[in-house]
């Protein structure tokens, strides 16, 4: 078998997706899953762009311990050096440098010639290599460049000490076939190119980016790039889960292997999910809430006799528990442990102690407790932030043709406050009576409730995005009660920001 390296770009590439932005916090917490998850390499982010951004990338690289870490750079002395300056303290430090090839590309963006850019990636993969060993080359837009003049870029990216060779497919444009095409062509007539990995970076435009993908590896590249659950810019990246599952699903026809722990997968698409306020849809592939599920009489049948009729992968394989335990009011904290264990979740004492008090009060509210239901609670409890606000309770007044008012009571430290106020309806409300409590010049910039469970007596997760100044803080709460799950975000926002200040 074949190894295919992984090369997550979430906390890059990912990132840059609309709505999926992550405060350092997160970034850490994220990058040290993606390292229990078993990835080669972890593009930190661009270190240039900002200095938050550098600031992340050098966290990253400081904390993780097993994988590579990696800043992406443009063909620039300055980006070049931002880079390194933020990788150069992790174990495994990458260059990931880059410059568009397509006709098009470099006629309106770079005001480039092919001779200009040819110098350009001669003169800085050079200026990288002189930093770092690990060197990778990207050749942006690659599926739209004319192939021999990649074949050219290659060949001088290779001579200047590149060790990987990236062939994106950067607007999803191409087939699986072109894609395969191209590599092989690739592989037969760049000199040196079998000293190096070839990696395919593939976009889903055009809905083909794990296709694509695959295409690749089976040509002959050796590196894989992919965001977990598939973000990215536009449409989004190809799915990390998706290739990951099928060379493991499929090893005997592609010949090929990662070295995923694949039994992660589960929990790190949740926990990006999670940070981000992003919903996994219910038919995603592999992690979606419907992946594993059965609802067809027949299918159901099928599944009784003889699991492989309808199920090519084991639910155990990506970390999904086979078997489901009730859970309700009578139990105890040992059961909620071990069902948190078989969901793939570590608490520490306290943090269980604080989990099992949200448990019992939900207990009383639900007959039974699903695997939903605790897998929410503990996502919830992983926001939990020193509670400089606490909710103690809420009253609201609303209905068709009558003013929208909420009393709410808050604690702060040892002191109570309650404040009424109006609002187009009853979250609104609720929120203003929170912002009279705080003081704070915040504003909501988006906000979300999704059912996470099944049932009339569902749960309701809410999102909120507040920006307080140039920050912006994502909030979650969770209750059977959606008013009463909205005002917990929004105090889950705000002890963020208030944490973040002091």
């Amino acid at each position: 078998m074949r190894k295919i390296k992984v090369f997550d770009t979430t906390l890059r590439d990912g990132e840059q997706s609309p709505g999926c932005s992550m405060n350092l916090s997160e970034k850490l917490q994220m990058a040290r899953q993606l390292d229990a998850l078993g990835v080669d390499i972890i593009e930190a982010g661009f270190a240039i762009a900002s200095p938050e951004d550098f600031k992340s990338v050098e966290a990253i690289a400081q904390t993780v311990q097993n994988c590579k870490v990696a800043s992406l750079a443009r063909c620039t002395s300055g980006d070049i050096d931002a880079a390194w300056n933020a990788v150069k303290c992790a174990k495994y430090p990458r260059i990931h440098v880059f410059i568009a090839t397509s006709d098009i590309h470099m006629e309106y963006k770079l005001k480039m010639s092919r001779e200009q850019v040819l110098e350009s990636i001669a003169k800085h993969v050079a200026y990288a290599k002189a930093y770092c060993g690990d060197v990778e080359f990207s050749c942006e837009d690659a599926s739209r460049s004319e192939w021999d003049f990649l074949v050219k870029c290659c060949e001088t990216a290779i001579k200047a000490g590149a060790l990987v060779l990236n062939i994106p497919d950067t607007v999803g444009y191409s087939s699986p076939q072109e894609m395969f095409d191209l590599i092989t062509y690739l592989r037969e007539h760049t000199k040196g190119i079998e000293n190096v990995d070839i990696s395919a970076h593939c976009h889903d435009d055009l809905g083909m980016a794990v296709a694509n993908s695959l295409a690749c590896i089976r040509a002959g590249a050796s590196q894989v790039e992919c965001t977990v659950n598939g973000i990215g810019e536009r449409a989004g990246n190809a799915s990390l889960e998706e290739i990951a599952m099928a060379l493991k699903t499929r090893s005997e026809y592609y010949e090929a292997e990662t070295g995923v722990n694949t039994k992660q997968i589960y929990k790190t698409s949740k926990l990006l999910s999670s940070i981000t306020g992003v919903p996994i849809a219910p038919s995603k592939s592999i992690v979606g809430a419907n992946a594993f599920a059965h609802e067809s009489g027949i299918h159901q049948h099928g599944v009784i006799a003889n699991v492989l009729t309808y199920e090519i992968m084991k639910p155990s394989d990506v970390g999904i528990p086979q078997n489901s335990m009730v859970l309700g009011k009578h139990s105890g904290k040992h059961a909620l442990r071990d069902r948190l264990n078989q969901l793939g979740f570590d608490v520490t004492k306290e943090q269980l102690d604080e989990m099992f008090v949200r448990f019992k009060a939900l207990a009383d509210k639900k007959k039974n407790l699903t695997d939903h239901d605790i897998e929410a609670l503990a996502l919830v409890n992983a926001h939990t932030v020193a509670a400089t606000y606490e909710l103690l309770s809420h009253v609201v007044s609303t209905g068709k043709d009558i003013t929208n008012i909420a009393c709410v009571k808050i604690k702060k430290n040892d002191e109570i406050f309650e404040e009424v106020a109006i609002g187009s309806g009853p979250i609104d409300a609720s929120f203003k009576a929170v912002d009279k409590i705080t003081g704070l010049d915040i504003s909501l910039e988006n906000f979300s409730l999704n059912a996470v469970t099944d049932g009339e007596d569902a749960m309701g997760e809410a999102v909120v995005k507040l920006r307080c100044g140039n920050e912006l803080h994502t909030g979650c709460g969770l209750s059977t009660d959606v008013i009463e799950s909205s005002i917990r975000a929004y105090i889950n926002g705000i002890n963020k920001i208030v944490g973040s200040k002091y």
